[in-house]
């Protein structure tokens, strides 16, 4: 199975080179396909498999995908922005590293990953980007206190959007 850190690598070698799609199999039979479509990579996992008996389809592309626009909520849900200095060079932003559906908690029933306020290591799990049934849990890879939370719990997310903002310590 991929780890998402190496598929972010990938996807980050991918964007900065010239070449427009790659292809990895790995040890269990899977496969990981990374197209480039101008600014915007794609990573797809799928197990071989699959691909025998449906050959022809394709993996959805990002322009396939619904747009999205992050909006605050604050009828009887919780609010998950803080106001945030737009000029303030110590504020990061967590990226999504993957088209998919962003979950802020590992159940239905559990509390979120994390919260405005809430202090993260580079090592702690923030979040959760289902992509093709696969949980990918992100980590910060920043070390700080948690501004703002840009998108809303079950939203659909793009490659690289921002879903967190976070105060470097």
């Amino acid at each position: 199975m991929f780890k998402v850190n190496e598929i972010k690598e990938l996807i980050r070698a991918l964007d900065n080179s010239s070449v427009a799609e790659l292809e990895i199999k790995g040890e269990n039979k899977e496969k990981l396909t990374i197209r480039k479509q101008g600014a915007v990579g794609q990573a797809v996992v799928q197990p071989v498999a699959e691909e025998a008996s449906v050959p022809d389809a394709a993996p959805p592309t990002a322009q396939e995908a619904p747009a999205v626009e992050s909006t605050t909520k604050s009828e009887g849900k919780e609010e998950t922005k803080a106001p945030a200095p737009a000029d303030d060079d110590s504020i990061v932003e967590i990226t999504s590293p993957m088209v998919g559906t962003f979950y802020r908690a590992p159940a239905p029933d559990a509390d979120p990953y994390v919260k405005v306020g809430d202090k993260v290591e580079e090592d702690t799990v923030v979040c959760i980007v289902e992509a093709m049934k696969l949980m990918n849990e992100l980590e910060a890879e920043v070390s700080g206190e948690i501004v703002e939370i840009l998108v809303e719990n079950e939203e659909l997310v793009e490659y690289g959007q921002p879903l967190f903002r976070v105060k470097q310590a």
